[in-house]
């Protein structure tokens, strides 16, 4: 079924369960075929079938209905600047909340805990202020603390927990207003209290409240950072651009360029968009695309990556591709989308986190009344406090940063070493994978046949590779250029009188009067050439694998040579490191039995499945995987594109073609092996690191909600303060972020 995907601008998201919320209520819409929130990026990308007529204003509506808002993206540009400058005001009102909260709080902290610090200290505050006016200057102090920095979670926290469904904002509302509603009733009222319980409580609200904010703050602060390989690649993008009209250089705005204009670069300008050279000879580093950093030579004919840079001469081409067609574009669409990919991990933490709130309030709860009929005098201090900790501790904030964060930098550094993952969940299938299995022409070889070597019949036999170079100069197969070349270094070429193509076969033609024919051992024997006379070498060539190719003049066997398609430099290392990693390896191609084991063995393949057609990759993929199980196809043709989708992970080569690299879950930019390697790497660094937050979001958090409740109290005589609580919940956040941010230094070579 057909579909089409909306972007969703999304605010209000603190926490894991917010995206669960409105993963639920969007998915809910009627039309609505999948959703992928991202808290990390406060985004959600949306697919619709268009089978069904799904508004803008129903998604919106959704989202606002489970307590948050959002709007659509249109366009992206925009969007992501409009989010930095959210960002960036958004960080200037919590830092200024911080300040404001911290020189609130200190007060009210040293008046409160003083005593523990400096034992004089409560002498002098009795004999001073008095304990009742301390409690006073607490509560004036804590209240305003509470409802002017701290009435974000009063906003957000109550209408969630009126509509049933209770966010972290929601516990810490609960958690402070308790402390700080008891030490009311303490200071104001304390007859209501049984005499032993009469204590107060606001230094636990207002450190809650200011030590949330400055979690809040530094997770803003580091939030703004995994956007960067976005912002980066954005970055790229040239605005204005050198339009050669009537003979005359003018500048315009990107958006105005159209296919087909000629665009002139000059040294150390940026190319615009994609085109193909027309005249100039340049280098042009190409390394923010491919991550290779060695400059590549451009000359006539050429193609041109926009957002590269023109490192010496000037270099003229004609505009290919602009606007979202261009290869940044595309680029920017990819990591975008991986970016916002849901792995399949994440579906159970969001399982995990839409019931982990309610689940902490009943924890409270049962706490409380545990406590209140189980610790006899002062119970209900002791109810109170643990009840509080409780609430705090296990605010689920770093739940859902724990995946999308990992994801976001983790594809970022892909992107800067030429990986780019179309699909994020790609990160974590690389990890199930068993078996790899590549294609042989232009993967693991470079698709340009070279000729190995050439061989005459005559020893002083001069003329047969001038005539037959100049009769394969009017084809136009692989083997025919290579022998061209060749010749081009040795002799000048003559003009074709008659030339015929015979397919599967060879050529056959005239030259400088000549009859002459250059092909297939069949050709010859259809042509009566005896090829008793071979030369010297053409049986060790078809030993090895080799297929020779025969030349004949005027009916005489003259010459023999062989074309072969050099391996990559990087294939052996390549495959090499798989093995290392505990995986199988295997080649699919159309080639000859033969031809294929030899280069296997070159590469150390460990499987060759040879002369497949090209709608055969297909089932040699599919058998494959009934016999490794999960597997991944790397590949760059048309013929590949239907192995890279059935492949549980499908590797493009950049170079290739646009089919195959649309069927593909991750592009290589670079025909450089050695980024598959780094792709294994990196999906394993990244996988880790996520188990890594979730392990710290999850487990840590549970795992402090006993303690939180006093279980060690009986035992130990420990007892967890909301304060600590608080100061836990707020950098087990801060890890989360530190931790995925880790990501972009981390080493990637083994």
């Amino acid at each position: 079924m057909s579909q089409k995907t909306i972007r969703l601008g999304i605010s209000g998201m603190s926490c894991g369960s917010c995206a669960s919320r409105i993963d639920k209520a969007l998915s809910q819409v009627d039309g609505v075929e999948q959703v992928s929130v991202n808290q990390a990026s406060d985004s959600a990308e949306v697919q619709l079938s268009q089978s069904q007529d799904v508004s803008i204003e129903q998604l919106v509506e959704a989202v606002k209905e489970a307590g948050y808002d959002a709007h659509r993206v249109v366009d992206r540009d925009k969007e992501m600047q409009e989010q930095r400058e959210r960002q960036q005001k958004e960080f200037k009102i919590l830092q200024g909340e911080l300040i404001f909260a911290a020189l609130l709080t200190l007060p009210v902290f040293i008046l409160a805990m003083g005593n523990h610090l400096v034992p004089v200290f409560s002498s002098w505050v009795n004999n001073s202020l008095g304990l009742q006016t301390s409690w006073w200057v607490q509560l004036v102090l804590t209240t305003v603390v509470l409802f002017v920095p701290g009435r974000r979670f009063y906003q957000i926290g109550l209408p969630a927990l009126i509509k049933g469904a209770p966010d972290m904002n929601s516990l810490v509302a609960l958690g402070a207003t308790a402390a700080w509603g008891y030490s009311i009733v303490a200071t104001v009222v304390p007859e209501w209290l049984p005499e032993q319980s009469v204590s107060v409580y606001f230094e636990a609200s207002a450190v809650i409240v200011t030590l949330i904010l400055a979690g809040r703050y530094m997770e803003a602060r580091a939030k703004s950072h995994t956007s960067d390989a976005i912002q980066r690649l954005m970055g790229l993008q040239s605005k204005t651009a050198r339009i050669i009209r009537d003979g005359n250089a003018e500048q315009v705005n990107v958006s105005e360029l159209e296919k087909g204009d000629e665009i002139e670069v000059r040294p150390g300008e940026k190319i615009p968009v994609d085109g193909q050279v027309l005249s100039g000879d340049s280098y042009v580093n190409e390394s923010m695309i491919t991550g290779e950093a060695e400059p590549v030579h451009k000359q006539q004919e050429d193609k041109v990556v926009g957002g590269t840079i023109n490192e010496r001469g000037t270099l003229r081409f004609k505009a290919t591709a602009i606007g979202e067609t261009t290869v940044l574009s595309q680029i920017i669409r990819m990591v975008e989308q991986a970016q916002g990919a849901k792995l399949p991990i994440q579906d159970t933490v969001n399982k995990i986190t839409l019931w982990f709130v309610p689940a902490v309030m009943l924890a409270a709860l049962v706490t409380f009344v545990v406590w209140y009929f189980a610790a006899g005098e002062s119970a209900l201090t002791f109810a109170l406090v643990n009840a509080v900790s409780v609430l705090i501790i296990a605010c689920p904030c770093a739940m859902g940063l724990a995946t999308p964060t990992s994801i976001m930098v983790g594809t970022g550094r892909g992107a800067d070493m030429g990986v780019l993952f179309r699909q994020g969940s790609a990160l974590q299938a690389l990890q199930q994978a068993n078996g790899v299995i590549f294609d042989k022409t232009g993967t693991l070889t470079k698709g340009e046949p070279e000729l190995d070597q050439w061989l005459t019949v005559d020893a002083d036999d001069k003329q047969s590779l001038r005539l037959a170079a100049s009769l394969e100069q009017r084809s136009e197969h692989p083997t025919a250029e290579a022998l061209v070349d060749f010749a081009k270094q040795e002799h000048p070429l003559s003009e074709v009188d008659k030339f015929e193509a015979l397919s599967g076969l060879g050529v056959i033609g005239q030259v400088e009067g000549h009859d002459v024919l250059v092909g297939s051992k069949t050709l010859m024997k259809e042509h009566d050439i005896g090829l008793q006379k071979s030369p010297d070498g053409v049986d060790k060539w078809i030993e090895n694998g080799l297929t020779p190719i025969y030349v004949a003049i005027d009916g005489q066997l003259t010459a023999a040579f062989c074309v072969s398609d050099p391996i990559r430099d990087s294939a052996k290392a390549l495959i090499q490191s798989l093995h290392q990693r505990g995986l199988k390896t295997a080649m699919v191609t159309g080639d000859a039995e033969s031809t294929a084991k030899r280069i296997a063995e070159q590469v150390g393949i460990d499987k060759v499945v040879a002369e497949v057609k090209p709608d055969g990759k297909v089932d040699a993929v599919q058998q494959l995987q009934q016999q490794w199980g999960k597997v991944v196809f790397v590949g760059d043709g048309i013929n590949d594109a239907p192995a890279l989708a059935t492949a549980d992970v499908g590797f493009a080569i950049g170079t290739g073609t646009d089919v195959a690299i649309e069927s593909a879950n991750v592009v290589l930019m670079s025909d450089n092996l050695n980024v598959v390697q780094q792709a294994f790497a990196l999906s394993k660094v990244t996988m880790r690191n996520i188990s890594q937050n979730l392990f710290w979001a999850f487990a840590y958090n549970t795992a402090l909600i006993p303690v939180a409740a006093g279980l060690l109290y009986p035992w130990f005589g420990l007892l967890l303060s909301p304060m600590l609580a608080a100061a836990a919940m707020a950098l087990s956040s801060v890890f989360v972020l530190t931790n995925a941010l880790r990501l972009k230094r981390i080493n990637l070579e083994s």
